[in-house]
C-alpha cells in the first residue's frame, strides 16, 4: 500500500554533501523532529543508505533520488524500481534539475511508481512546466527555479502563489512543496504561510553550522506556520 503523506510536511535532501554515518545521524535527527512535532518528513536518501535509514527510523518517509523504468532482468548499472522499493524506499524523486528527464520519462516513472505503491515527487523549473507535469498526476510537485537552488534566495511570493494555484487548478489532491534556496526556519515559515503544503531543504541544512539544530528549527517552523495559518483562516 502506498504511504500516506499529509500536509504540512518537510523534505530533506542530502545529495552528495555528506555520506556514510553522517547521513544516518541526520536521518535520526530528522526522525526525532518528525515525532516531536507530528510532521511527516521525507528524507531523500542516497541509494546505498535507503535500507539502513528505513530500518533505523520510525516516522521518516525514505525516497530514492531517482530510478529508471526497466523491469527485472537485464540492465547493468540501471536503477531498478523494484530494488529500491524492496530496500525500503516509499517514494522517488522525478526530474530534479541535477537529473533532468524527458516528458515521456517523467510520465513512465510516475506510472512505475504507482505500480509499486511508491509516492512520486516531481520537480519543475517554471510555472509552465509545473502545469504540464501536474497533468501526469504525481503525488507531489516541487516547483523551484533552477537558478535559485542552493543560493539562499527563495522564490518570490508571486512565484510561490502562482505555482501552487497552477497545480491546485488541475488537481487539488496533488501536494505542492516549495524548496528553492531554503536556509532558515523563517523561510520555511513564510512558504507555509503562503500556502505551500510542504517545504524542503538540502544545502541549507547540511551546510549549516549545526545541521541537526537546523533540522529542528525547520521542522518546528513547519508546525508553527501551519497552526498559525489555520488560526488565520478561522
Amino acid at each position: 500500500m502506498k504511504a500516506r503523506l499529509k500536509p504540512p510536511f518537510f523534505e530533506i535532501g542530502v545529495k552528495n554533501y555528506i555520506y556514510g554515518d553522517a547521513v544516518l545521524e541526520l536521518a535520526k535527527a530528522a526522525d526525532r523532529a518528525a515525532v516531536k512535532y507530528d510532521i511527516d518528513v521525507i528524507f531523500l536518501a542516497p541509494y546505498v543508505d535507503i535500507r539502513r535509514i528505513s530500518e533505523n527510523t520510525e516516522r521518516l518517509l525514505v525516497f530514492a533520488p531517482y530510478m529508471d523504468t526497466l523491469r527485472p532482468g537485464r540492465g547493468m548499472a540501471d536503477v531498478l524500481p523494484e530494488a529500491v522499493r524492496a530496500a525500503g524506499a516509499q517514494g522517488v524523486v522525478v526530474n530534479h534539475c541535477e537529473r533532468p528527464m524527458t516528458f515521456s520519462a517523467i510520465r513512465e516513472t510516475i506510472k512505475r511508481a504507482d505500480e509499486l505503491d511508491m509516492l512520486s515527487f516531481a520537480c519543475a523549473d517554471t510555472v509552465e512546466e509545473t502545469k504540464a507535469i501536474a497533468l501526469l498526476k504525481p503525488d507531489i510537485i516541487n516547483p523551484e527555479p533552477t537558478e535559485l537552488i542552493g543560493t539562499g534566495s527563495g522564490s518570490s511570493d508571486e512565484f510561490v502563489r502562482e505555482s501552487i494555484r497552477a497545480v491546485k487548478d488541475i488537481d487539488q489532491d496533488i501536494l505542492v512543496e516549495q524548496a528553492a534556496g531554503i536556509r532558515t526556519g523563517e523561510q520555511v515559515y513564510r512558504n507555509i504561510m503562503l500556502g505551500a503544503d510542504g517545504v524542503g531543504a538540502a544545502s541549507g541544512i547540511v551546510g549549516a553550522k549545526d545541521p541537526l539544530a537546523m533540522v529542528e528549527e525547520m521542522v518546528s517552523s513547519v508546525r508553527r506556520a501551519y497552526e498559525d495559518r489555520k488560526e488565520g483562516g478561522k
